[in-house]
């Protein structure tokens, strides 16, 4: 006799799960393990570095507990073992990975991956470099620490800019032109910390663009901050920064010196031109200009000079009369506007001391003109450009250069 009975399937019994027996859902734990709270404080310092591009220090309170977290971690070998891997800014330094065996590699194969049968073709990447050759091939330049050792001598050199800021040699300044004023030698300020351009190996380049090839300069620096870290970013990747959020610290008149006796006159064929040095003699009929002999302006322009004295009769700077060019100098990397303050010093006492009512109305007082025979000047520019204008002066009432 045949059955009407209805036969049940696999689906009928899972849908007709009336009391949820059958649910498998598994709850998350909102626990987490100890490494997992040390990998979470650790980011908590990585997202500081991101956002102000410079480690945390003891200058606030908000700053002060991450300062404390990254002293203790550096103090601590196994918890540096553990967050190396989440070190992406190097704020550890060299750590020593333990060396695992490989006994302790097949031994740790929980999910069987090393099985003879197993099929991993699929892993197996032809075309994609390793991240040791993506390393090499995609360098990027992080902040290191410096031993304290090591640091002892920039300490001091900062401790002594951050003086001379207080007492005025030093100003700080917007930060411009990257080839004109990032120099070696120098110090700068990025996210307000103070920064010292050490080293710089450069190069010229050509960039390509839609208008024409254009050359410009790149290499590798070696810049150290006062928070005691290095950097060997690239030159223009430190000044687009430097842009973005530093400013430039000027020098002080003896380092100007200084700078501009060590470097004058060694131009390279690799060097960048950085403008003019210009003698000119103005063609004023003014009564109180035409009367003085061996007047000229002394100064420097980063535009040819023909191009620049072109509208001089509308410019206060050149007395508002049309003038004569007597003389000019190429000047290379940093040292042209160095050079036109080295010789406005030099000359200071025979600089043109009166006010000047131009028939237009203005009344001007001009600061860059000198009454000095040429031959002085020439001289003069000699002198520095063989490194020996420390040991002369000028002598305005026998207008001759002098030995001191």
């Amino acid at each position: 006799m045949g059955s009407n009975k209805k036969k049940i399937s696999l689906d009928d019994i899972f849908n007709d799960d009336e009391f949820g027996l059958l649910d498998s859902t598994i709850k998350a734990s909102n626990i987490k393990t100890a490494d997992q709270r040390l990998v979470d404080s650790f980011e908590e310092i990585n997202t500081f570095v991101d956002k102000n591009n410079r480690e945390p220090n003891t200058s606030s309170m908000s700053e002060y507990g991450l300062f404390a977290r990254l002293k203790n971690i550096r103090e601590n070998e196994q918890q540096k073992i553990q967050l190396k891997q989440y070190d992406k800014y190097n704020l550890l330094g060299e750590v020593k990975i333990p060396k695992t065996s490989i006994d302790d590699i097949l031994n740790d194969d929980e999910f069987g991956l090393l099985e003879k049968d197993s099929d991993l073709s699929i892993f197996k990447y032809k075309h994609i470099p390793s991240d040791d050759e993506r390393e090499k091939a995609d360098f990027i330049a992080q902040r290191k620490p410096l031993k304290e050792d090591e640091f002892k001598s920039y300490e001091i050199m900062f401790q002594k800019v951050h003086q001379e800021i207080k007492e005025g040699k030093r100003q700080i300044k917007p930060f411009h032109n990257i080839e004109k004023n990032l120099h070696v030698g120098n110090f700068y300020l990025l996210d307000g910390v103070m920064l010292y351009l050490k080293e710089a190996k450069l190069e010229k380049s050509v960039w390509e663009q839609k208008s024409g090839n254009r050359e410009r300069v790149e290499g590798r620096t070696f810049t150290i901050f006062e928070n005691r870290t290095y950097s060997n970013m690239l030159y223009r990747s430190l000044g687009k920064q430097i842009q973005k959020s530093g400013k430039l610290i000027t020098n002080t008149q003896e380092g100007i010196n200084n700078e501009l006796y060590v470097n004058a006159g060694m131009v390279k064929e690799e060097d960048i031109q950085a403008g003019w040095i210009y003698v000119l003699k103005s063609k004023s009929s003014h009564p109180q200009i035409s009367a003085i002999e061996n007047l000229f302006k002394i100064g420097f322009t980063t535009t040819p000079i023909d191009e620049r004295i072109k509208n001089s009769k509308n410019e206060a700077t050149y007395l508002y009369a049309d003038v004569i060019k007597v003389s000019s100098y190429a000047c290379y990397n940093r040292n042209a506007d160095k050079l036109e303050q080295l010789l406005h010093r030099f000359f200071a006492e025979a600089c043109l001391d009166i006010d000047i009512e131009i028939l237009r109305g203005h009344r001007i007082t001009p600061r860059e003109w000198f009454v000095v025979p040429f031959e002085e000047i020439e001289s003069a520019i000699e002198l520095i450009l063989n490194e020996q204008i420390v040991h002369y002066k000028y002598d305005k009432k026998t207008e001759k250069i002098a030995l001191k």
